[in-house]
């Protein structure tokens, strides 16, 4: 058992790591990848094989080879100096070399078994029962449909005579007539009637190989399938099961002349009003090299050669040459037309834009209120979804204002294209432009595997949630505003203009009307932004709502957690109306996750007894516009970091530094927790 570490997790890692693990005699150790979320480490995953972002970590480990997919100098110089003496470093060409005998081995053998089992297919795929006897009147073939229609297995029957098997049979008396009967009714042992056509099987020389049953019951509807290859049964079944085929085939002799086609192959080929049977197939049919006459010269399959056909369609042929007792006796040739092929590929596409509109993932249904205040909002959100205006959503944090946006998107004309949100206020203006814009790939460093597409150009057609946005800095509100004008982006380190069609839905809980008196927000950008805006209210001036939300979010949680939390009662639910609420809609679910998260698992009410785990929270609502600093000569900055520090490591402890939660209970990117908890040096050995 030779043990093999991959480096590399990018599409060429994938690949080689597929095609080693079906092998016998290889165990892949680990894949090394620095990205823990590419390909080629979701498929190590899968595969339950240990995934590592440093190779070095197997360094003392016993391994036979280390392939590098990386094709980076600087790690194969460092593979060379640092491996094991008995390690045997395979470098990227090389891998790749392997890469492709793998796929070459694994096509010969699936070829191979495919024309082993290709006649017996045949047969079980054709929808009317088949019997063939030889010249002994025994039993050669019985086909699946036979067995369904008779009640009787062929394992048993093989080689039997057919008068032993089914006394009723009238197959045998086809060999001393050798004529065709065709459509002849017929009374089964069993019962059935069926509808029968037997038919002598005679070759070319005139001798008498055998005869052939095929029936079907009455009430069936006839419908052949299948393919063809095998050029031992007669003409007329030959010719039916290639009828049944959606592409075009045509069967040549051995002397090259044309056996038998169908009508799918003849509208390819624009041979509707030609007879060429018995005629040699010539090259004009199809644009270049006849592929049945370079079967007939090497003696080896043609494989996926593109031609074109009628009116300009691309085909696609596949020609098998067919050898009987190492004799070429003729070829088979399968032609598709490939427009069907794109017309599949353009309806996977759609269903793939119906698929990323799933990132939208809130509906007006999933936006909870009854309110006056919150009714006015939705009407409003409603309406500006059925046009193309740019929309500000207004409100306080934890407002749901992106549910809103969601809604917006998912009502929208633009539904069936992507929706991207970016927080404004999670990057620097730097990483926020190359975000948004998109960037040159010579402007960056090479180990980068970020995409350089950029917001608005992955958007295009669809929806760009700017949320945060009176957190932008002066500058990238010009940038944000010569967008909005143009509708056109330039990437960063690039100068090539690229026009694109996105809607954006913006959001901010600031006062952007006090930002912009004090030139801290660009006028025009702001008459840009508010030319439809939205109030969400807040949690605190539609309290009439809290009930039906308690109730939207505790089936969310029930879900979660798998409990089976019923209701709240009254007294409980008269200490949650008298709470401000000042984190909204947002600190209500955290709250109510919390109890929950607390009450035992056989209580299905929450009591007030259950709110002691936030008592504090309730009972006091201490002002919001004065808070206190620990330091008097602190600044606004100072202490803003300074509570932000202490809220993001309250909640690392209440998720058990589970960074995933964490950044969702916090309204945050996951990227933007990392930043922060770097900042505030705030990390733990705990992983997610």
């Amino acid at each position: 058992m030779k043990r093999v570490i991959i480096i590399g997790a990018n599409n060429d890692g994938k690949e080689l790591l597929e095609l080693l693990s079906t092998l016998n005699g290889f165990e892949i150790v680990a894949i090394v990848d620095k990205n823990e979320y590419s390909v080629g480490t979701k498929l190590a995953r899968k595969l339950n094989i240990e995934i590592s972002t440093d190779w070095r970590t197997y360094k003392d480990h016993y391994v036979d080879f280390i392939i590098d997919t990386t094709g980076s100098k600087e790690i194969t110089e460092q593979l060379m100096l640092e491996k094991k003496r008995n390690v045997t470093i395979i470098p990227k060409e090389t891998a790749m070399l392997i890469r492709d005998v793998l796929n070459t081995r694994k096509a010969i053998f699936g070829s191979l078994e495919k024309k082993e089992h290709f006649q017996q297919l045949i047969f079980d795929s054709i929808h009317d029962g088949m019997i063939v006897i030889d010249i002994e009147e025994k039993i050669i073939l019985f086909n699946k449909k036979a067995e369904l229609i008779t009640g009787v297995l062929r394992e048993g029957i093989l080689e039997k005579k057919v008068s032993a098997v089914f006394p009723s049979s009238k197959l045998v008396k086809i060999l001393t007539s050798r004529e065709v009967e065709v459509n002849q009714e017929q009374v089964l042992d069993n019962g059935k009637k069926i509808i029968s056509t037997r038919i002598p099987l005679i070759d070319k020389s005139g001798n008498l190989l055998g005869a052939l049953e095929v029936f079907k019951e009455m009430k069936d509807v006839v419908q052949l399938a299948g393919d063809v290859t095998n050029l031992n049964f007669n003409h007329m079944i030959l010719k039916a099961i290639m009828e049944s085929s959606a592409e075009g085939i045509s069967v040549v002799d051995e002397e090259g002349e044309v056996y038998l086609i169908n009508n799918v192959f003849k509208k390819l080929a624009n041979l509707s009003n030609e007879n060429v049977i018995r005629k040699p197939l010539t090259d004009e049919i199809f644009d270049g090299e006849n592929v049945h006459k370079k079967v007939f010269q090497t003696r080896r399959p043609v494989r996926d050669v593109r031609k074109i056909g009628q009116d300009q369609k691309e085909v696609l042929v596949n020609v098998t040459p067919v050898i009987v007792d190492g004799k070429l006796k003729g070829s088979v040739g399968v032609f598709r037309d490939l427009s069907l092929q794109q017309n599949c590929e353009n309806e996977l596409n759609r269903a793939r834009q119906i698929i990323r509109s799933l990132e939208a993932k809130y509906s007006f249904a999933d936006i909870i209120g009854e309110s006056e205040e919150m009714k006015l909002a939705i009407e409003q959100a409603k309406f500006a979804a059925k046009t193309p205006v740019t929309i500000l959503l207004r409100g306080e944090k934890g407002t749901e204002k992106d549910r809103f946006a969601y809604a917006i998107h998912n009502e929208s004309v633009r539904k069936y294209n992507k929706f991207m949100r970016i927080n404004c206020a999670a990057f620097d203006e730097k990483s926020l432009e190359r975000e948004l814009f998109g960037y040159e790939e010579d402007s960056l460093n090479r180990l980068e595997t970020t995409e350089n597409k950029g917001v608005f150009e992955l958007a295009n057609n669809g929806t760009v949630f700017l949320d945060e946005v009176g957190e932008l800095s002066v500058e990238m509100q010009l940038k944000l505003l010569k967008f909005m004008q143009n509708n056109t982006i330039v990437k960063v380190g690039g100068d090539i203009p690229i026009q694109v069609n996105v809607r954006i839905i913006a959001a901010t809980n600031l006062n952007i009307e006090k930002a912009m008196a004090e030139g801290n927000f660009r006028e025009d950008l702001y008459y840009k932004l508010t030319r439809y805006p939205i109030s969400i209210p807040s949690l605190r001036e539609r309290k009439e709502d809290l009930p039906a939300l308690c109730h939207w979010f505790i089936k969310l949680i029930n879900q979660e957690s798998g409990r089976r939390i019923h209701c709240i009662s009254n007294k409980a639910m008269k200490h949650l109306m008298s709470y401000n609420w000042p984190g909204n809609t947002r600190e209500l679910e955290n709250i109510l996750s919390r109890i929950v998260l607390f009450m035992e698992p056989q209580e299905t009410t929450i009591y007030d007894k259950h709110l002691n785990v936030i008592q504090g929270l309730i009972n006091s609502n201490p002002p919001r516009e004065h808070e206190s600093v620990e330091n008097e000569n602190e600044t606004l900055a100072e202490a803003i970091e300074r509570v932000e520090a202490e809220v993001i490591k309250k909640s690392l402890i209440l998720h058990e530094y589970n960074r995933t939660k964490t950044a969702k209970a916090l309204g945050i990117s996951l990227r933007n927790l990392y930043y922060k908890m770097e900042k505030y040096q705030l990390a733990n050995n705990s992983m997610d």
